[in-house]
């Protein structure tokens, strides 16, 4: 195959406008500073927000403990007066059906 008369050599047309390109990358660079900005401040709230429920939980955990503590309080000061009562209720039985007190201090034991 015969070779083409000229140089291959020739120098390459650029037609890009460098200008313009740049342009656009800071344009884009800058709405992506903006944007983490915003993100970043967006998280410090809510970092700040997430900080406060979390104590406001630990003050609400605290006063659930206390309250079920004086609630089995309760229960147990209650239960130990049913059983003083149950307990008179069979002594006032056992009194009416003519045993003697001697008697029901052996049946307790």
């Amino acid at each position: 195959m015969p070779r083409t008369k000229g140089s291959k050599n020739k120098p390459k047309m650029v037609t890009a406008d460098f200008a313009t390109q740049i342009a656009e990358k800071q344009s884009a660079r800058e709405a992506l500073s903006a944007e983490i900005t915003s993100i970043t401040t967006n998280m410090e709230s809510l970092k700040a927000d997430l900080k406060e429920k979390k104590a406001s939980l630990k003050d609400i955990d605290k006063e659930i403990v206390k309250l079920e503590a004086k609630k089995a309080k309760v229960d147990a000061k209650a239960a130990e007066e049913a059983k003083k009562i149950e307990a008179e209720s069979v002594l006032k039985k056992l009194l009416a059906e003519g045993m003697s007190a001697d008697e029901i201090l052996a049946k307790l034991k």
